[in-house]
């Protein structure tokens, strides 16, 4: 049976995605929507390019723009280095980038500028990596870098007072535009937990990966997930982005 499956931030960690992919039983029929920040953080992030085109041709698969893949995209097509950047996985990415040719690079590169910055299903769900600030909706957005780099949607959707209303005239008008909404981008690491996390119609499927967590695969539908083990484990001697600002 078709499946629709969201996967969560992957910040460079392949093993993690290949051992997630594994537990979920992904097949050929199973369309897989990621939410971006393929890289920075663990010291796979070049491989998990070349992995990701590779499963493109296999499955359909939904990428979305995260902020980590835009920057990563900024310095494969100008070679300029934010120190910035460097400092939150970027130096990871970089040095990934050394066993790959000039060709790869090209094709990586072109991965990059086609990420959708969001995508909208037939059934008014909304996938996108941040989240938006306008009232009216994504296509409405004037600021198109919310799509990767807010977080006032998710910081809204949590301070909610449970169980709201959706008719209440304090329910959020940008909570009520789509049926849901599916987010990655602020680990709920931050709130203390490590399964995806549900706050009004908002769901936040970025469980960590970067950092202390697993990566998660969910079933939209039957809303089962699966989970890589913590990905830190899966790379001994490594820091991804422990200790580092979000």
């Amino acid at each position: 049976m078709r499946r629709d499956l969201v996967i969560g931030d992957i910040h460079g960690g392949l093993r993690a995605l290949e051992q997630v992919l594994d537990r979920a039983e992904v097949t050929e029929t199973d369309t897989l929507i990621f939410l971006g920040d393929y890289v920075d953080g663990w010291s796979e992030a070049a491989q998990t390019i070349t992995y990701l085109i590779e499963l493109s041709k296999r499955n359909t698969c939904i990428f979305i723009l995260g902020n980590h893949d835009q920057l990563c995209r900024d310095w494969l097509s100008s070679g300029k280095v934010l120190s910035l950047w460097s400092q939150q996985g970027g130096a990871e990415t970089m040095a990934s980038y050394e066993a790959i040719s000039p060709e790869q690079k090209k094709e990586h590169l072109r991965f990059f500028e086609e990420l959708k910055p969001y995508y909208l299903d037939p059934e008014n769900r909304l996938f996108v990596h941040a989240g938006f600030t306008n009232m009216h909706g994504v296509g409405h957005e004037y600021f198109t870098k919310m799509f990767y780099w807010d977080r006032t949607l998710w910081e809204m959707a949590l301070s909610l007072e449970p169980g709201l209303s959706t008719n209440s005239d304090r329910f959020p008008k940008r909570l009520q535009l789509y049926k849901e909404i599916y987010i990655g981008h602020t680990p709920v690491t931050r709130i203390g937990k490590t399964v995806p996390v549900q706050a009004a119609s908002v769901w936040n499927i970025d469980t960590g990966a970067a950092f202390k967590g697993p990566l998660t695969v969910m079933d939209i539908d039957s809303r089962k997930i699966w989970q890589s083990d913590p990905v830190y484990t899966l790379y001994p001697g490594e820091k991804g982005r422990n200790k580092k600002p979000a």
